[in-house]
């Protein structure tokens, strides 16, 4: 299971939440099966539905 907070604390280089969608896309095409949203993106520009926009782009929604 892919959690949210595994990724942050390994890409720390990442600065904003436009940055963090490709690399959920990402994990999700390296086979990954279950993305676990732990803790909220601590980037200025985190929307207030980040959830379901996180969620889209994992299962494929957004391209």
């Amino acid at each position: 299971m892919l959690k949210l907070s595994e990724i942050l604390v390994s890409h720390q280089d990442i600065e904003s939440f436009d940055e963090l969608t490709p690399l959920i896309q990402d994990v999700a095409r390296s086979g990954e099966r279950f993305f676990r949203m732990d803790v909220k993106p601590p980037y200025p520009d985190t929307p207030e539905d980040w959830e379901d926009r996180l969620e889209a782009v994992f299962s494929g929604l957004i391209r």
